[in-house]
């Protein structure tokens, strides 16, 4: 009996220790995890303010070339869409692709209007517009930053176990858009 007491409290140490690491690896996963869906709500809301901007810009260009302009805003309210915490990569590169449409329209209207480009409001617009693809391209980077440290944790041994028992699934990473289109110049 003497000797089954010590082995007894061994199993429930090693037993404790394990239950605690489990819970310790699940907290990690969870921060991580979080992290990513935080970056993504970041991008969500730089893609927002620049559409708005970009609706700003459109609104100009409604004086130069008014059916275009009100095509175009008609075709950015239909296709645009929320990028929220649990949106994917693919949900952004779509709305960076109506963006960089609208973009290269409102860069016909002005090669058609050269006085479109001399306006301090466009220029003004087109400077907060960049602003903001500026700030998309920041937090991309912290998403796949994130994603990153979220995929290599699970890919890991003795975590990945756990990640696949607790549901933790790797991310897909944002990749650059193929052909995406530049700002317009303002030259």
């Amino acid at each position: 009996m003497d000797i089954m007491l010590p082995i007894f409290i061994a199993i429930i140490a090693i037993i404790g220790v394990i239950i605690l690491w489990i819970i310790s690896t699940q907290r990690k996963l969870v921060v991580l995890d979080e992290n990513v869906s935080n970056a993504m709500s970041q991008i969500g809301v730089q893609l927002s303010s620049r559409f708005d901007a970009l609706t700003a810009l459109l609104d100009l260009t409604k004086g130069y070339d008014k059916h275009e302009s009100e095509t175009l805003i008609e075709t950015v309210k239909a296709r645009r869409s929320i990028i929220t915490a649990k949106s994917t990569p693919d949900d952004v590169l779509r709305q960076e692709g109506v963006i960089s449409e609208a973009l290269s329209r409102i860069s016909i209207v002005t090669e058609k209007y050269p006085e479109l480009k001399a306006n301090q409001n466009y220029i003004k617009t087109m400077d907060a517009v960049q602003t903001y693809e500026n700030m998309v391209r920041t937090s991309r980077l912290i998403y796949n930053d994130s994603v990153t440290k979220l995929n290599r944790e699970i890919r890991m041994f003795p975590v990945s176990l756990i990640a696949g028992i607790l549901g933790f699934k790797q991310r897909d990473y944002l990749e650059e858009q193929a052909g995406k289109v530049d700002m317009p110049s303002m030259k």
